[in-house]
């Protein structure tokens, strides 16, 4: 779980006053901060192939992806993604957005209720969203939730094909997975290579 910083009410002005000072990271949701917890490597190597997939992707366009370090405002609420892609940034404000249009978060124990349920809800109100993602990192499960699907979750394994509709882009869910250590993506990675010899 997220660890509460402060039992009293914060407001958005002053945690934006108060973040670009703090050494570690806090979201703000109903007026209270909570301290971001550190991530393992299969959540850096899940994050970084997406980031880098996207980013290749979306070279040359107005849309541009943003990792962790970028805040999304939802309201008074504050969050810190593991990646976006935002067509609309607005430099004027260069530290959060309002206007993604696609939302990936990395599932740990500690964060999987909330990116689940708070954030989930929180999300989907932004008007520019079309997908919400959710990877898990300790075993191979993509969860994809679209705007154009009333958010209704589709599931993705190892052997599928995902189409981030919102940007026009088409991934095996063993590309998001590479180098990612679990059981499900060493035995994919077994059952591969026995059919290759096959």
């Amino acid at each position: 779980m997220l660890a509460v910083k402060d039992a009293g009410f914060i407001s958005p002005e002053e945690y934006l006053q108060g973040e670009p000072l703090s050494e570690v990271k806090h979201e703000l949701i109903a007026g209270h901060v909570y301290a971001m917890a550190g991530a393992s490597a299969n959540h850096e190597r899940i994050s970084g192939n997406i980031y880098r997939k996207f980013g290749n992707h979306l070279e040359n366009t107005p849309c541009e992806p943003f990792g962790s370090d970028m805040k999304v405002r939802v309201g008074d609420n504050f969050f810190y993604p593991d990646v976006i892609v935002d067509c609309h940034f607005d430099d004027s404000e260069p530290y959060f957005t309002e206007t993604p249009i696609i939302i990936v978060e990395v599932l740990s124990r500690s964060t999987r209720r909330t990116d689940e349920t708070v954030k989930l809800m929180s999300y989907i109100t932004i008007p520019t969203l079309q997908e919400y993602v959710l990877i898990q990192q300790d075993f191979a499960d993509i969860q994809v939730l679209r705007r154009s699907e009333g958010w209704l979750p589709k599931h993705y394994f190892l052997g599928d094909e995902i189409t981030f509709e919102s940007i026009g882009l088409t991934l095996a869910v063993e590309e998001i997975y590479h180098r990612v250590q679990n059981d499900d993506v060493a035995e994919f990675l077994i059952d591969k290579a026995r059919a290759t010899v096959m």
